[in-house]
């Protein structure tokens, strides 16, 4: 407590490592926003903190100890946890190796597992509702797939593919890209070049559902879809 309030008196941001929910609670009545749960699996993990969480509503964690590659979005999937840390990408005796390439390799595919980026469906442009319907119909029967009518599109399989009943956004359609958390993957795309049409952006509670990219891929749209 006296680091803590040392820190807050001096205007610098305090996330104090707390272990039980009396010291979560301490830190709030302090001032803290945001504390660290440490060490995380150790200590009970995401179920203990969705246990406490639902009395300490405001309180939010960064979660560190035992988080690795096969848990990481069982944190990142509770919205009370904003943030969690881990060294499974940049173990010591690679530091001293100098193995840069792979611990960035390593650090990449923590972000990708991070991300969950997957295919989610395919949007056909139509000139209007009777080429969508032939469209559906034809990918229907080659694929053994259910039609399922809706009001500006038709949907095929298990919504594998979204048939337009007029030409929506895309030379030729849309790719939507399923995401576990679409404003973390817009900062990671980001980094690695791609530009968004941030006018497109969705949100819904203060959360982003869907955003699409500036640029069309192959005469496709692409947006990014929540999980």
């Amino acid at each position: 407590p006296e680091v803590c309030k040392h820190v807050i008196d001096k205007g610098g941001i305090m996330m104090p490592g707390t272990a039980t929910s009396g010291e979560m609670q301490q830190a709030m009545n302090m001032g803290c926003e945001v504390v660290k749960f440490f060490p995380a699996e150790a200590n009970g993990g995401v179920d203990k903190l969705k246990n406490i969480g639902a009395a300490l509503k405001t309180c939010k964690w960064m979660c560190t100890g035992g988080v690795n590659a096969k848990n990481v979005n069982n944190y990142l999937g509770y919205n009370q946890i904003i943030a969690v840390g881990g060294t499974w990408m940049c173990k010591s005796d690679k530091i001293k190796a100098g193995a840069w390439d792979e611990i960035t390799a390593m650090s990449r595919e923590a972000v990708d597992v991070m991300l969950g980026l997957q295919l989610g469906h395919i949007g056909i442009n139509c000139a209007d509702e009777a080429e969508a319907a032939k469209t559906a119909e034809t990918i229907g029967s080659l694929l053994s797939m259910a039609v399922k009518p809706g009001n500006s599109s038709i949907f095929v399989g298990k919504k594998e593919f979204e048939i337009m009943k007029k030409p929506g956004r895309g030379t030729h359609g849309h790719i939507a890209i399923l995401t576990n958390n679409v404003d973390r993957a817009i900062y990671h795309l980001g980094q690695r070049g791609v530009k968004f049409d941030m006018n497109s952006k969705n949100v819904k509670d203060g959360k982003t559902v869907a955003i699409y990219f500036a640029d069309e891929v192959a005469g496709f749209a692409i947006h990014l879809v929540q999980k």
